[in-house]
């Protein structure tokens, strides 16, 4: 069998294989469909300092080939998740990352280094996605300069591995990531969610409460992967690929355009069993191919 480790910053995962925030809950809730112990990540839900109820129903609404949802963040606050979740989790023989959210910069980093006082949870993943409330809403993501106030912030007060999550719907994904890397990102995920929009014609309104939501699913995998392959060639620090991976040749294609890991998300709503899958997929494929060290893929198109 081939070697499936690799290596983000100090963090050696078993395999490139993660769950995407917000997919797959704590882990807890998967784990009477998967082996927990086998994935080489789970980023647990995303955790903001303080509790948020969510955006209000309907959230979610299915489209040809993915998802929309406008979930709004909703979790109890990163005291709740210290003291009542992280004892749950801590024990499992895998890489557990919170992804964490705010509304400032000094709230990003309030959060984050709370988070760090936490012995086993190597790293943490930026959601930059997130409305900036100083600058009428506009997410932190994407302006370089937004994005860099975030990283710089959370980068003073957290020492532990640091993933940067970017969000697709910019003119220019390489610049935003080339801005987190000078501020000490040691990692980028990408892609976040595209905006996007359904509508009800019976009832002559939006599918979702608020309008718009995250697109995400295969649909997007295209513009996923030309955006890994963007930063990929952007920067020297390790990718992490997600967006529509729902099979280990996904996986491989996420790969071989530059990702060191990747990320399942929506896929887990149809197959909760696809992470361990793909891992066993991603195994088959390599042996196939003579390829005895999953590395030996990593950004092979030039």
């Amino acid at each position: 069998m081939a070697s499936l480790k690799v290596q983000i910053k100090d963090l050696e995962l078993k395999n490139p294989v993660m769950t995407a925030s917000g997919t797959f809950g704590y882990g807890l809730e998967f784990s009477d469909f998967v082996d927990l112990n086998e994935l080489g990540g789970i980023i647990v839900k995303g955790t903001t300092l303080t509790p948020r109820e969510g955006n209000d129903y309907p959230r979610m609404a299915e489209t040809p080939m993915g998802m929309l949802n406008c979930v709004g963040l909703q979790n109890k606050g990163v005291d709740y998740f210290c003291q009542s979740i992280y004892p749950q989790i801590s024990h499992f023989d895998t890489h557990m990352i919170v992804n964490v959210s705010g509304n400032s910069p000094e709230n990003y980093a309030a959060c984050a280094e709370r988070i760090a006082s936490l012995d086993k949870i190597p790293a943490i993943e930026l959601n930059i996605s997130c409305p900036n409330v100083k600058e009428g809403g506009m997410a932190f993501g994407v302006t370089c300069s937004g994005a860099a106030s975030v990283v710089k912030a959370v980068r003073k007060v957290y020492p532990k591995t640091l993933i940067v999550k970017l969000s697709p719907n910019v003119t220019n994904i390489a610049d935003i990531a080339r801005a987190c890397e000078a501020e000490g990102a040691d990692s980028v995920s990408l892609i976040n969610t595209l905006m996007g929009m359904a509508v009800d014609i019976e009832r002559r309104k939006p599918s979702l409460s608020i309008r718009t939501g995250g697109l995400s699913g295969p649909a997007v995998k295209p513009v996923a992967l030309r955006m890994v392959y963007d930063v990929a060639h952007a920067v020297s620090i390790p990718v992490v690929g997600l967006g529509g991976i729902s099979c280990a040749e996904d996986a491989v294609e996420f790969m071989m355009c530059g990702a060191t890991a990747i990320e399942i998300g929506t896929a887990n709503f149809i197959d909760p069993s696809i992470t361990t899958k793909v891992i066993h997929g991603m195994n088959t494929w390599l042996d196939k191919h003579g390829v005895q060290d999953v590395n030996d893929i990593i950004g092979v198109i030039a």
